[in-house]
């Protein structure tokens, strides 16, 4: 009932992790080293990976492909300054996989694809729009290159930003409720022209987060509605 009468949606979180079930499997250090120069092998894993990742999109596809509006896949691919391996690494080796199951997911259901990339991922914005994500999240805004002008003046046309609403760094924990306020404010007027822009926060709210702050966003959410 909440679905057909609401703008809520249904999210199904599948992973798909390419990149970061290699550093999972060979520790982060060495499946790093595989990607700059052990290509073979590494491609050998993500090969395997991909295979059963899409074995469990065709599961989750006929089970609720026709009900969930939005799946969700996950892969940390950045750090505070920048990609975690090259760009080049990314189009060789773990786009062309990431492809294979956005592409599976819009041919065999109706749900919107989501990735879930921590860190300053604006270098690979392009590959990752091309590879088939339709969202983003969860928008790290004080990570490098990752302003909320930035990414709306370079991608606004192309993907939604699931995220991005509220630094969870400095100004959630550490600001009063009217700075909260602004930046929240601020933050909306970049993001939503147009559309493509879902408000939440810039990742996990933790302990340190007054309550008043909160409510502080969420007010600054409604006043702008």
């Amino acid at each position: 009932p909440l679905r057909a009468t609401t703008d809520r949606a249904l999210i199904v979180v599948f992973g798909g992790n390419l990149f970061e079930w290699g550093t999972f499997l060979r520790r982060f250090d060495n499946f790093l080293m595989d990607l700059a120069i052990d290509q073979a092998n590494a491609e050998r894993l993500l090969e395997a990976l991909v295979q059963h990742h899409l074995g469990t999109l065709e599961k989750v596809c006929a089970a609720v492909g026709d009900v969930v509006d939005v799946i969700r896949f996950g892969d940390d691919l950045g750090s505070d300054l920048g990609p975690l391996f090259s760009p080049v690494t990314y189009r060789k080796l773990i786009k062309p996989r990431q492809k294979l199951m956005t592409d599976y997911v819009h041919a065999n259901s109706s749900m919107k694809t989501f990735l879930h990339s921590c860190g300053s991922i604006h270098a690979f914005l392009p590959d990752l729009i091309e590879a088939g994500f339709d969202a983003i999240n969860p928008v790290q805004i004080t990570a490098k290159d990752m302003e909320p002008w930035r990414l709306k003046r370079d991608f606004g046309a192309d993907i939604t930003f699931w995220g991005g609403g509220a630094d969870t760094r400095e100004v959630l924990p550490r600001g009063t409720p009217a700075e909260v306020k602004d930046h929240v404010r601020k933050n909306i007027e970049t993001f939503a022209p147009g559309g493509g822009f879902v408000f939440t926060t810039a990742h996990n709210m933790l302990h340190d987060v007054p309550p008043e702050n909160i409510v502080a966003m969420y007010e600054a959410v409604d006043e702008y509605r």
